[in-house]
């Protein structure tokens, strides 16, 4: 059976039991649509929050990242690890204890104010729609290979797939799809690890073999790898970190608490019965994590040095264009890989420097889908690696399309425009929300902001200049009040937009940029995706100053605040 016959015939069955799921399990209510209507086990919860958690970002583009950038790209692996942490430890339980369907509905109540509300609400979507996009690029390089279509045609498919199965079934819908996605992507992201783990180092688990010997020699693989990528004129692997230590620094911060502020993760705590669920879910959802967060360090490095001993083979000239590999060819028909022969010999030259390298694009998100077909492996583990990447992909965007209509519907319309909407035209404008937020997320993914992961690392700044400071002084913070909360929100993420949009453009439209994405510009050297941390700072500063020269919350609101972080009660904790 050829390979695209058999990526069609695994990718539909996935997608089969995905549509079908969705309309198995579609919402009839609102808190079916919104929260599931609280009833999911702990350990399933956890199983579709890693769903939820791991998006195209993760599997598609975490592993392509870390390959490029080498131990530079260890600030995705403690940003988003780290972050959920603190997401799990410090905040899910306690806004599942106060038991509101959405983030901005427990900040309007928390600091006693619509106005609070609807700036929640517009800083969620901000940082959502933007994350969306990520989710679409991912999608569309997905699509764009297993179709063997243009990347602009691969994302509108993919568009169309998310909108019949996220807008049928609400929340309900999507963590049972989860749940079936986890279980698809996990699995095509470990057996071909196992598989090219074998044959580069003899072992089975990737983990040990990115420390181990180069089978069948006495060189270790990452010693392997360095001397591959200095040879052709990149940085070394194994210690080059990412434009400098606070640089560094600052992009983990940002991540994790980007993390902890993203509304669509949150979300998820909601559907579990009782806060001690909650705590459960957290802990199971950090152990399916974990298995392929500790694996994506091993498929970076064996895809890297796959891909250069592919098109620079040891002790031999480059590979002929003419001679070059069918995964090759396919990449080529997506636009994600490029070759230009700028000396005219009809060979691949592959090195770091712009002059004579003819390798002109090489997408750094193809490079996990790419990885087997570099590899050799049985043509099923490259259809189920396909599945996989769109699992991931779809998973993520479905639960950030619902945060986002959440909040349009349930925040803005009920709770601020018309109270008195029935649950049945909430529903409608839920849907209608969330079908706009993928046309609008589609749109702005045919010309991302970056790769998949760079642009996730951006909406993770805005969250985290924005949601995440409102939600930890919320919760941990009596004096913090309505007109603080605000102030701060406002202020974090309009100077984290403002330093974004003057290098990356406005709305990512490259030529409206003011300094563009060039380091001298950067503020202390810190990159554009890295400076939600420095407008959660300004966001904390702006809210305490403001909090302290105005009057103090009511008594009630800080008796609230009291309530929500003692145990008592917990176990009997329901959607109100």
């Amino acid at each position: 059976m050829e390979l695209q016959t058999l990526t069609f015939i695994v990718v539909g069955l996935t997608f089969a039991l995905y549509i079908g799921i969705a309309f198995w399990a579609r919402a009839s209510t609102t808190s079916e649509f919104y929260v599931a209507g609280a009833g999911i086990h702990p350990v399933a919860n956890g199983m579709a929050t890693a769903a939820d958690w791991m998006s195209a970002a993760s599997f598609i583009s975490m592993a392509g990242l870390i390959a490029f950038f080498g131990y530079g790209g260890s600030v995705f692996l403690m940003g988003w690890t780290g972050g959920y942490v603190l997401l799990a430890m410090l905040l899910a339980p306690y806004l599942r204890k106060y038991g509101k369907f959405t983030v901005p509905e427990f900040i309007g109540d928390r600091y006693y104010s619509r106005l609070a509300r609807i700036v929640a609400v517009l800083c969620l979507i901000v940082a959502s729609v933007t994350y969306v996009i990520g989710q679409m690029k991912g999608i569309g390089v997905a699509f764009s290979r297993f179709l063997e279509v243009s990347y602009d045609m691969g994302l509108v498919v993919g568009m169309g797939i998310v909108f019949i199965y996220a807008v049928m079934g609400g929340m309900k819908g999507i963590t049972y799809t989860q749940i079936a996605q986890y279980c698809v992507l996990i699995t095509a992201y470990t057996i071909p690890a196992i598989f090219i783990s074998l044959n580069l180092t003899g072992s089975p688990l990737p983990q040990i073999g990115l420390g181990g010997m180069m089978a069948g020699t006495d060189t270790y693989l990452l010693d392997r790898l360095d001397q591959v990528v200095t040879e052709l004129g990149f940085n070394q692997y194994t210690t080059t970190s990412r434009l400098g230590t606070l640089n560094t620094f600052v992009y983990t911060l940002s991540l994790m608490i980007g993390t902890a502020g993203l509304p669509h993760v949150i979300i998820r705590f909601f559907t579990v019965p009782k806060v001690s669920d909650a705590r459960k879910s957290a802990g199971w959802a950090l152990v399916f994590i974990t298995l392929l967060y500790t694996t994506a360090p091993g498929v970076a490095a064996m895809a890297r040095l796959n891909l250069h001993e592919t098109i620079h083979p040891a002790g031999g000239e480059a590979l002929l264009y003419d001679e070059r590999p069918d995964w090759f060819r396919k990449w080529e028909t997506t636009g994600l890989l490029k070759f230009e022969d700028k000396n005219g010999d009809g060979r691949i030259t592959y090195n770091a420097d712009p002059k004579t390298n003819e390798m002109v694009k090489v997408d750094r998100d193809i490079m996990v889908l790419a990885n087997p077909e570099i590899a050799n492996l049985p043509d099923w583990v490259i259809a189920l690696v396909a599945a996989g990447g769109l699992a991931a992909a779809l998973s993520t965007a479905a639960g950030l399309l619902l945060a986002i209509a959440s909040a349009i519907s349930q925040d803005l319309l009920k709770g601020v425009i018309r109270p008195d909407i029935t649950e049945k035209q909430e529903l409608l404008a839920s849907r209608v929300a969330m079908a706009a937020a993928i046309g609008l997320a589609g749109y702005l993914g045919f010309n991302p902001p970056d790769f998949a992961a760079g642009t996730v690392a951006l909406a993770f700044g805005l969250a985290a200049s924005s949601i995440f400071p409102a939600l930890m002084m919320g919760v941990y913070f009596k004096r913090i009040n309505k007109e603080g909360a605000i102030a701060g929100m406002i202020a974090g993420i309009t100077v984290t937009l403002l330093y974004v949009f003057q290098h990356k453009g406005v709305m990512f439209i490259e030529s409206t940029s003011f300094l563009g994405d060039m380091s001298p510009n950067w503020f202390l050297g810190i990159e554009p995706n890295a400076f939600g941390a420095v407008g959660a700072v300004i966001n904390f500063a702006v809210a305490y100053t403001v909090s302290m020269l105005t009057a103090p919350p009511p008594d009630h609101i800080q008796h609230l605040v009291e309530d929500i972080r003692i145990p008592s009660g917990a176990a009997s904790a329901n959607v109100h």
